[in-house]
Formats: structure tokens, sequence, C-alpha cells
């Protein structure tokens, strides 16, 4: 099997905001969704089992963890490549909202979402105390961009 490495990314077109690139791809994306559901209270099927009605679906959610990023070869932080995700949570210039963005890993487009939830661990540090190593995992949730 032969071909060039592809790096996942989020990319955005909102202004104020930048894209968010991968040092090294996930290795697995989890993938959740729901529906919510309107319980009756008291009324029961002739089994017992609690009447339900279907409400909606929520969004898709995508988490992605234990990425990687490493700066020990350059003697950098690790700081200026994991900013843009930490940045992501923060509300974009004048649009009230934070940044849109659409996960893409080769050809596939996978979720036009939000980062919803961001943590990272420094994990290196060199002798003067410069982070050089972070494990970041986020959350991700699917947007209806058609309502932005």
């Amino acid at each position: 099997m032969t071909g060039q490495l592809v790096k996942a990314m989020l990319t955005t077109t909102d202004a104020g905001a930048a894209a968010i690139n991968f040092q090294f791809n996930p290795t697995e994306l989890q993938f959740q969704r729901s529906v919510s559901l309107n319980r009756s209270k008291g009324a029961r099927t002739d089994t017992g089992i609690p009447k339900v009605a279907f409400a909606y679906p929520e969004p898709v959610s995508l988490s992605l963890s234990n990425l990687t990023f490493d700066t020990y070869e350059t003697g950098t932080s690790v700081l200026t490549l994991i900013d843009p995700i930490i940045k992501a949570t923060d509300f974009a210039g004048s649009l009230g909202r934070p940044p849109v963005y659409v996960f893409a890993w080769g050809q596939t487009q996978y979720l036009k979402c939000f980062v919803k939830n961001v943590s990272y661990k420094l994990t290196m540090f060199l002798a003067d105390g410069t982070p050089v190593r972070a494990i970041v995992d986020m959350s991700l949730e699917e947007v209806d961009s058609t309502q932005l």
C-alpha cells in the first residue's frame, strides 16, 4: 500500500478563527448520537413499560482522544501548536459564538461542528520549564450551519 500521508484537520471560514492542524493523526474517531424522548408520567403500555414519544435526534458528537503534539526536537514551546485548539472554544470576533469547523480527513468530511470541550496535559518539559509535549482530548458537536 503506497500513498501520501494525509492529515486530519478542522477547517473554518469564520473570521478571527484559525484552522486546527493535527501534528499526528488520531488513532480513532468516536462518534455518538442519541434520540431525545418525551416520557409520559404514569402512562404505561400493556407490558408495563413507560409510554414514550420520540422528540428529536440529538446532534452527532465526535470525541478525539490522546492527540499528541511534540516539539522536543525543535526546543520550542508546544503551546504554539495547541493554542488554536485552546482558542477554538472562544467566541470568534463579532459572531457571538464559537467558530464553526469542518472535521475532514482525506476525502471525507465527517462533521460540520464546533469545539464543545478541550482538555490538555503538558507531559514533557525542557530543563528550563518549556513544555515540549502535550496530549489533547477534544469533543466536537454537530451544527446546522443554515441556522447560524
